[in-house]
């Protein structure tokens, strides 16, 4: 998906400059993020190829491809009647197309393989420990892994208490809206573990402009184009920003929900005995007065020189 097409797009790239050819073939539809997500990255490695898209170039439609398909002995179980289409990686399932088109149509079970319904998840919670270094996840309940390892964990253990279940409108690139289902457990419970460990690890400050560059960070790999400049650069960023993300988080996983319910890590700016309300408060409040006043103070001025200024013109053309 986002980041699975940009690499299908290096590997076709790579094997016909190994093979010194240019021309080039995927088998996407025109209506699809994915096209450009692979011509992106194809073009970016390779300026000069020749890009076929037989499906997209035909116009050919589902049912064509379903039908071509069984005459030639290929059997991938589409029916005009189950005709999803599914994307599946590491990081998460996308299903739309079929019954999906209709909006108004509750998702049937069916579409779902990672996740269980909320009715089907156990009744009771399950409490879990992810610790980070350095921004990545390391350890997975006390258990040092490998971040691959952590990911296919994470997936069963969210799908069983049915975490990561998206149903969504999204505007494509082409210009057409579109019905997505995702699945994703893994992917939801390590970025609320992660955004949990940035809002104690990281000044306010770093974590405004942060969001900033993760908002461009997200546009950029959505619109494909991984293997630009920019995306270095804003990857060199977000590397360092990460430095200081070290740490544990704690979350209750319980019917479809991910819920932070501790944090410890020796990097938090937290301090308990500045934010205590308690007499061993190291906190002296009355210096908040004059923060107060220096903070208001360029409100104050205009208030005294312009807003009466202001309150006659408003009155005069209401």
């Amino acid at each position: 998906m986002y980041l699975g097409r940009p690499y299908i797009g290096k590997v076709i790239a790579d094997v016909a400059m190994e093979m010194g050819i240019r021309y080039v073939a995927h088998g996407c539809t025109g209506k699809g993020n994915d096209q450009v997500r692979i011509e992106m990255a194809i073009r970016s490695i390779m300026p000069d190829a020749e890009i076929l898209g037989p499906v997209r170039d035909n116009n050919f439609s589902r049912d064509y491809e379903i039908e071509y398909l069984r005459s030639r002995n290929i059997d991938l179980s589409f029916t005009k009647e189950n005709s999803y289409s599914i994307d599946q990686n590491l990081w998460g399932r996308s299903i739309c197309a079929g019954i999906l088109e209709d909006i108004s149509v509750t998702p049937p079970e069916e579409v779902y393989e990672w996740t269980r319904s909320i009715d089907e998840c156990p009744e009771d919670a399950e409490e879990i420990e992810i610790e980070f270094a350095s921004g990545v996840p390391v350890r997975l309940n006390n258990k040092t892994l490998r971040p691959l390892s952590i990911i296919e964990k994470l997936n069963e253990i969210g799908g069983t208490h049915g975490i990561g279940r998206i149903d969504h409108i999204e505007d494509r690139l082409v210009g057409i809206k579109s019905r997505e289902i995702y699945e994703a457990p893994a992917a939801l419970i390590l970025i609320r573990a992660h955004q949990a460990l940035e809002a104690l690890t990281l000044s306010r400050s770093s974590l405004d402009f942060k969001r900033l560059v993760e908002d461009e960070y997200a546009r950029l790999i959505y619109l494909g184009d991984w293997f630009s400049l920019h995306h270095m650069n804003l990857l060199a960023y977000l590397q360092n920003n990460q430095v200081v993300v070290d740490g544990v988080i704690r979350l209750k996983l319980h019917k479809g929900n991910c819920i932070v319910i501790g944090r410890r890590s020796d990097l938090a700016l937290y301090q308990k005995t500045l934010a205590t309300y308690g007499e061993e408060s190291e906190f002296d409040q009355r210096a908040a007065a004059q923060f107060i006043k220096f903070l208001g103070m360029e409100s104050s001025i205009q208030s005294k020189i312009q807003k009466l200024n202001f309150d006659k013109r408003l009155s005069e053309n209401p």
